[in-house]
């Protein structure tokens, strides 16, 4: 029976970086992951492969629409669909072999197969062949991830009811797209597929897009989108698709009920959000604790009730994010290694990346609001900015929420070009916390988009000077 000091089940950003650091701590580590390639989720059929289609759609929309203004004659750009398929392939391979290499690099045993905790301190992994072997370790990470929710009473045969994986790999543009589901995984491929030719629309339960984020700033996001074509229904549900026709029927109704509408459309998104990946592992078996969502119930040391069990990522509580998951499992690796392993709550950055893109990290107005927190705010648009004036690219804009007393940054809220890359010096500034003061002193090249940062920092202390 192989022996090691901890066992990582999973391989998505959370559990393959948590084993890289505990190899680097000096433990002997494996991994077991189900799948035929690393990387989980997120680099299979998640974030990466939707990056790789955000980024091919959206330069060719650029070249349909803002060549010629620019003084740039392409002629019409064609659609390769299979050729933007493969472009997102190559990016995918690229990402799972880069994980394989860093398992090899970091002497990390790869256990293929399905993994089941049969106690503390040893983990089964049963092969796609039925085989099954048993391996001791005194420690065992539960880093499964997610798997996408479910609408009762549609099934999704990813060919035209359709979740995030199949939305991924439609062999043809549909002509019309419903996308039931206004958060972040529904906007970014409803966008994709907006850009490359479909009529998009849009059902969120809520009366609302985004749920969670600054409302301020999705609001200007929704008209930003609407502008662009997609069209939205919100405070509405699905209640159920006939799928006897060529085209899809879905039945739509108030969320607080009244006669129902048909919507048609070619191909139907499930976007309703994802659900922790916790069955079959065993953790009823071996005591492990869930709560009624079913995610693993652990202490602020990442530990579940029972000893040597410990969870990260889309299994727990909080943001089902890549990079959420990363920090866990650093610190969950530095943990177990006897060190002060941390991760900060309140400074997760979040990102829609459409065009422009949201980004956020920190408070929210209303968080602030609700807790009863004096706060002071200030905004600036990138239709003030000089280098989003000259690219012609002026949707959107910054707002930032400091302490009314103290000054400390408590939120940053972002939604323009390239605003996931902007929001990272929020992020620094709050890790250290920086006031609106510290970030309104700090010197910023001219001309850049983060001036509106800068802008929106001193606009906090009413001193805006280029509005």
């Amino acid at each position: 029976m192989a022996s090691y000091d901890l066992i990582v089940i999973g391989t998505g950003p959370g559990g393959y970086v948590c084993a890289i650091r505990a190899a680097q701590l000096g433990m002997k580590v494996a991994v077991v992951e189900k799948n035929s390639t690393l990387g989980g989720t997120c680099l299979n059929v998640g974030c990466m492969p939707s990056k790789a289609l955000l980024y091919a759609s959206e330069l060719l929309e650029e070249a349909d629409h803002s060549f010629a203004k620019m003084g740039i004659g392409v002629g019409k750009p064609k659609l390769d669909l299979p050729a933007m398929m493969s472009f997102k392939q190559e990016g995918i391979d690229g990402n799972v072999k880069g994980v394989d290499f860093l398992m090899k690099k970091n002497k990390i045993d790869v256990l293929r197969g399905t993994g089941r905790i049969v106690s503390a301190g040893k983990v089964e992994v049963k092969a796609a062949d039925g085989k099954t072997e048993v391996s001791e370790t005194k420690n065992i990470v539960i880093a499964t991830g997610s798997d996408v929710a479910k609408l009762k009473g549609i099934e999704i045969d990813e060919k035209r009811i359709v979740s995030s994986t199949g939305a991924l790999s439609l062999d043809k543009v549909p002509s019309s797209l419903l996308v039931v589901g206004a958060g972040v995984i529904g906007l970014e491929l409803g966008s994709v597929w907006r850009r490359l030719g479909a009529q998009v629309t849009v059902v969120e339960f809520l009366d609302r897009i985004l749920p969670g984020m600054d409302g301020e700033i999705c609001k200007q996001f929704q008209r930003i989108l609407e502008k662009q074509g997609v069209t939205f229904k919100l405070g509405a549900k699905v209640t159920g698709v006939d799928t006897s026709g060529k085209k899809l029927k879905a039945q739509i109704e108030a969320a607080a009920g009244g006669n129902p509408e048909s919507i048609e459309a070619d191909v139907v998104l499930v976007a309703i959000g994802r659900v922790p990946y916790t069955e079959g592992l065993g953790l009823k078996e071996a005591g492990v604790t869930l709560d009624n969502r079913g995610r693993v119930q652990t202490d602020k040391h990442l530990a579940t009730n029972v000893p040597g069990i410990y969870a990260i990522g889309d299994a727990i509580v909080g943001p089902m994010l890549a990079h959420k998951a990363e920090d866990e499992g650093v610190a969950v690796a530095e943990i177990i290694a006897g060190q002060a392993g941390h991760v900060n709550y309140d400074v997760i950055p979040g990102v829609v990346y459409t065009t422009p893109e949201v980004a956020s990290v920190g408070k929210t107005e209303e968080d602030l609001k609700q807790a009863g927190v004096a706060y002071s705010v200030g905004k600036f648009p990138f239709t003030a900015n000089g280098r989003s004036k000259v690219n012609q690219t002026t949707d959107g804009l910054v707002k930032i929420l400091a302490d009314a007393k103290t000054d400390r940054v408590l939120g940053v809220h972002i939604v323009g070009r390239e605003a996931g890359e902007m929001i990272h010096e929020a992020a620094v500034l709050m890790e250290f916390g920086g006031s609106a003061e510290d970030l309104a002193r700090t010197c910023h090249a001219h001309p850049t988009r983060s001036e509106a940062i800068k802008e929106a920092a001193l606009g906090v202390g009413k001193r805006t000077i280029h509005m």
